[in-house]
């Protein structure tokens, strides 16, 4: 039942399917190459797009209303929604999820909720959550509070936070 024979294809089959490995990483990596051109190869600009950029050499932004206008003019309605993207790990019933609840959470003090264990991160940037640090910390958690067990990227659009600290504050309440 077990003889040479046996023994050889079952060798020849491991070889077989190593080389078939082999080759289709050095296709992989040929038809995916990550290098400088695609393929390697260094290649000149081809045309440069021209910024209005000061002599700092950063790009000039546009300033909005700040955040205490659009606060007064936020949406409590658009605010529940915008907190769809929150619920995946925060709960507005008291209890903790992957994050902890957030009802309430205007006026808490930071790192105030019972039961949760937090990073430590956030306690050394500011003692309250006022919508101002809210709306910091929602438009970038990693770079208001670096070191924070949050892995959001954020919300970017300055109207959408204050929609969502707006709903936050009605259900602060």
């Amino acid at each position: 039942m077990f003889d040479t024979m046996t023994l050889t294809k079952a060798g020849g089959a491991f070889c077989g399917a190593l080389l078939v490995f082999l080759l289709g990483k050095w296709a992989a990596e040929i038809v995916y190459a990550t290098e400088a051109g695609g393929h390697g190869e260094e290649h000149a600009q081809a045309y440069v797009i021209e910024t209005d950029e000061d002599e700092g050499g950063a790009a000039e932004e546009e300033e909005g209303p700040d955040f205490a206008t659009l606060l007064a003019s936020a949406d409590v309605d658009s605010g529940a929604r915008v907190f769809g993207k929150c619920k995946a790990c925060h709960k507005i019933d008291g209890s903790n999820a992957t994050g902890p609840y957030l009802d309430g959470v205007v006026g808490r003090a930071v790192g105030g909720v019972d039961g949760y264990s937090y990073s430590g991160a956030l306690v050394e940037v500011a003692e309250t959550w006022t919508p101002e640090n809210l709306n910091a910390f929602i438009e970038d958690p990693k770079g208001f509070a670096p070191g924070t067990k949050m892995s959001f990227a954020g919300i970017r659009k300055a109207g959408d936070r204050a929609d969502l600290v707006a709903y936050l504050q009605s259900i602060s309440e």
